[in-house]
Formats: C-alpha cells, sequence, structure tokens
C-alpha cells in the first residue's frame, strides 16, 4: 500500500473577506474530491483572507498511479485563474 500525501499553498489576491475565500476554497476542495477521489481539507491559514493551505492524501498499490494523479492535481490547480499556485510539497509513503 502506498499513501501520496501533498500540501499546496493558494495565493489568492483581491479577495476582501473570509466568506469571499471560504466559498473558493470550498469550490476547489469539491471540484478535487469528484474529479480525483482524494481526501481533501484546509489545513493552515484558515483565518488569512489572501492564502489558503490544502492538504490531501491518496492512496494506491501502484507508485506510477500516486505519482500522475498528485502531477495532475498539480496541473488542475495551477490552470484555475481564481488564485496562484504557491508552494507545493510532496511525499509518497509504502
Amino acid at each position: 500500500m502506498l499513501v501520496g500525501v501533498m500540501t499546496v499553498t493558494l495565493h489568492l489576491p483581491g479577495i476582501g473577506s473570509l466568506k469571499e475565500k471560504r466559498h473558493i476554497v470550498k469550490s476547489v476542495i469539491g471540484r478535487l474530491q469528484s474529479r480525483f477521489n482524494v481526501s481533501i481539507s484546509e489545513v493552515e491559514h484558515q483565518d488569512s483572507h489572501t492564502s489558503a493551505v490544502l492538504g490531501l492524501a491518496l492512496v494506491s498499490n501502484e507508485r506510477a498511479f500516486v505519482d500522475r494523479q498528485l502531477d495532475a492535481i498539480r496541473s488542475f490547480l495551477r490552470n484555475d485563474g481564481r488564485f496562484y499556485l504557491g508552494q507545493v510539497e510532496r511525499e509518497v509513503f509504502s
């Protein structure tokens, strides 16, 4: 069993309230869960208007699948025009 873990920092310039930020973050989380079937949550900067840190995990029995999924998730986030993708950290545990 392999577990892929990734944290991503989202920068949300121009956001004026936590309500706006949470709307975007909740939308991103829902889209990632439905498209990639991963566990995901906002793990840091919950009270910041302009940034969010998401943590996500997925389980598989193939390293190649985990790597492909994490790459696809990063590309998906990078192509979303509502925020800038900041620091990305990823690890795979066996």
